[in-house]
């Protein structure tokens, strides 16, 4: 069973996180379901950039992003080359660490 590991983000997990999950759940189900907050403001269908997450290993267990994903991704603030949207990053059969962004470009998000 792959681990999620959480960096610490001071709003979200502040201790960061090790979460145990079953391959073929996205990394944003994933942390919604063990209790890390992360923003979807689109509700997950790919139409946002709230909750990109920048996966510092594991990356390339991913499959590839697909071009809408792309075109979101263009819009994040802090986009690195291991950026991925969490609603569509799926997770395979290996262990991914995944840094959760400070900022996000939401600017009707409640918590701000």
């Amino acid at each position: 069973m792959p681990q999620i590991i959480f960096l610490p983000n001071e709003e979200l997990c502040p201790e960061g996180k090790v979460i145990e999950v079953d391959a073929g759940i996205t990394v944003c189900d994933a942390a919604l379901a063990n209790g890390i907050d992360i923003e979807h403001a689109c509700e997950k269908s790919c139409a946002c950039t709230t909750c990109h997450v920048i996966v510092r290993e594991g990356f390339d267990s991913l499959e590839p992003s697909d071009e809408l994903e792309d075109d979101m991704l263009d819009k994040a603030w802090g986009l690195e080359p291991e950026s991925r949207l969490s609603c569509q990053a799926v997770v395979a059969d290996t262990d991914l660490v995944v840094e959760i962004p400070k900022y996000t470009i939401n600017q009707v998000s409640e918590r701000h």
